[in-house]
């Protein structure tokens, strides 16, 4: 029998949208066709749990937390306030015990207990960041743009778009607090985004949306604290024409680990890389253009073959075949229509 998966796509609902659409995946072709929509306010970012049973939403209200059913529908099990702003980034420590949200709009991090049962507890922590930025349109203040346990569970890496930095905590497990232990200071006017690390947990892949690059960090937590050291920078544009009005967005890492992809609002194209397993480092395959406007987020099809991102500006999804031997993404079809589209997220199914 043929494995299933859906998607899940996150939207903005100030429109006509109502919350999260769930896709039917096919695989093998690389496409998308919608099942249905599951209310919730202004799902900006979503999240799965490790053990693949819950759906994480952010939501006006705060989180809201759904279970994963056999077939890939979603029955809502309830929401908490994270007593701040909304967020816009979610993920969960390697425990399931923590969901961190990130919050852009009043620069706090917060920590959320989780429940065996799926139920999302109370606030145990909440950090805002202090300091000031370098660039005025974001008022210099404080902006989590992401968070993000090690591999190892030992820290969570809290970007900072904002303030330029990246805050590393470790999470005191008898207090549930966070313990502020070392700051990755980033370039000014680089504005940080978002930070994935390799499934080995040596490396950390960092993308910027002012400076639109992309920096490869090896990563140690074997000793007293965390080394992070700098490997590399890339560019993630295909033009440096109009670099003001470009702003790298998504990242995401095919299945199998070997390459990377970005997107880049502005001149909206994607950027793939290959990755060095033992090095960590990237090499350059192609930037090319998705067919709509501020590609905001991207995931690699389960099987690796094909590429699904979504458009915020143009209210789409557009879908691709990887061709890893020419270095090519080309185009699956028409745009699919959403409105607002966010974060996109596949599930495999358990029928």
């Amino acid at each position: 029998m043929k494995e299933k998966y859906v998607a899940y796509v996150g939207t903005y609902t100030h429109g006509s949208s109502i919350g999260i659409h769930l896709y039917d995946v096919n695989v093998e072709e690389g496409t998308l066709s919608e099942r249905k929509v599951i209310p919730v306010n202004n799902s900006s970012h979503l999240a799965k749990s490790l053990n693949g049973k819950y759906l994480y939403s952010i939501a006006d209200e705060g989180v809201a937390v759904f279970a994963i059913e056999a077939d890939g529908d979603l029955t809502f099990i309830n929401k908490v306030d994270i007593d701040g702003m909304r967020g816009c980034h979610l993920s969960t420590d390697e425990e399931g015990k923590y969901l961190f949200v990130a919050g852009y709009h009043d620069g706090k991090v917060t920590v959320v207990h989780t429940h065996r049962d799926g139920r999302l507890g109370s606030v145990v922590d909440g950090v805002f960041h202090k300091g000031l930025g370098s660039v005025g349109e974001r008022n210099f203040r404080p902006h989590v743009s992401c968070v993000r346990p090690t591999p190892d569970n030992k820290y969570l890496c809290a970007v900072d778009n904002g303030i330029d930095q990246i805050k590393i905590y470790r999470v005191n497990r008898r207090t549930k607090h966070l313990e502020l232990v070392d700051i990755l200071r980033c370039h000014r006017e680089s504005g940080p985004k978002k930070i994935k690390f390799s499934k080995d947990g040596k490396f950390a892949y960092l993308i910027y949306e002012l400076n639109n690059t992309i920096q490869v960090y090896s990563y140690d937590g074997s000793g007293k604290n965390p080394v992070f050291e700098l490997l590399q920078t890339e560019s993630t544009l295909a033009s440096h024409d109009d670099e003001t009005h470009d702003a790298t967005s998504g990242l995401c890492m095919s299945p199998d680990g070997n390459y990377i992809f970005c997107s880049t609002a502005g001149e909206d194209t994607v950027a793939m890389y290959k990755r060095d397993e033992k090095t960590g480092l990237l090499e350059k395959q192609c930037i090319l253009p998705i067919s709509g406007n501020y590609p905001k987020d991207l995931a690699v099809f389960p099987d690796g073959k094909h590429l699904a991102v979504v458009n915020h500006e143009s209210n789409s999804i557009t879908t691709f075949a990887i061709d890893y031997e020419k270095k090519l993404l080309v185009m699956k079809g028409k745009p699919m229509k959403v409105e607002t589209p966010n974060s996109i997220i596949f599930s495999k199914c358990q029928d």
